[in-house]
């Protein structure tokens, strides 16, 4: 890309908080946004070819929404942990296969998208997220679910296409989560707590694709607490619906 394109997107930016420029071919961040800590709300940088954060990442003091899908990630700088007005985190079809330690003091953050990743595990630091609403850790390479999950303040847990056949019981003890998603993982039906179906929060549970069939859950008592649909929840969280896949195709 130009200087002199790059210039005018910058000058954009400056006017109205919002710095957008997908699909370009950029292997770094670019530098010259140093220059805008002060102002961007947004920054959307999806469908390049970024290996890394700068640490002056952590200056945009009323960064609202970064989206980095689509890039070359694969290890985020702790200096990210500061933004703390951040809200909504895209980080999709990447290669992250850690978060920083002090990932949980991104204390406003409400949506947080890390499907297509390198997790192997569920990140702690998501129970110190106490405002998240909907967190995708889909397509990532996670076994199990630990009993820190009691901790995580989410209303959506998307774990789908991860490689789950442990799922500790301290799920149903999950606050607000009302959705949780595991499809296409490797849980024997023994496996799925039943305090699950008796004892929680959840109203929607997706398993589609597992080691059972779903006629044998359905036998289950309590089966239809789980499987009702949320169209009330739906229309109160349409903001925080997470990105779908078409969208973050490179």
């Amino acid at each position: 890309m130009g200087n002199s394109a790059l210039k005018a997107h910058l000058e954009t930016a400056q006017k109205t908080g919002v710095f957008q420029l997908t699909d370009k071919g950029l292997v770094e961040f670019p530098e010259d946004l140093q220059r805008l800590t002060a102002n961007l709300r947004t920054i959307d940088l999806s469908s390049n070819k970024i290996e890394g954060l700068p640490p002056f990442v952590g200056k945009f003091a009323v960064l609202k929404s970064l989206t980095m899908n689509s890039n070359r990630l694969g290890k985020l700088p702790d200096e990210l942990c500061r933004l703390k007005k951040l809200e909504t985190l895209h980080l999709s079809a990447n290669q992250i296969n850690r978060l920083p330690a002090d990932f949980g003091q991104l204390s406003t953050l409400k949506t947080l998208n890390l499907s297509g990743n390198q997790l192997r595990a569920m990140p702690a630091q998501l129970c110190s997220l106490r405002h998240l609403d909907v967190v995708d850790l889909s397509k990532n390479k996670i076994q199990s679910i630990p009993d820190e999950v009691s901790g995580v303040q989410a209303i959506e847990i998307n774990l789908n296409q991860n490689q789950i056949s442990q799922i500790s019981t301290q799920v149903s003890r999950c606050p607000r989560l009302k959705v949780l998603r595991l499809e296409e993982n490797c849980l024997e039906l023994s496996m799925l707590p039943h305090s699950i179906l008796s004892d929680s929060q959840i109203s929607l549970l997706a398993v589609e694709g597992n080691l059972f069939e779903i006629k044998m859950l359905r036998e289950l008592e309590g089966y239809d607490k789980v499987s009702k649909p949320l169209q009330a929840w739906r229309k109160c969280t349409t903001a925080h619906t997470i990105q779908t896949d078409a969208s973050i195709q490179k």
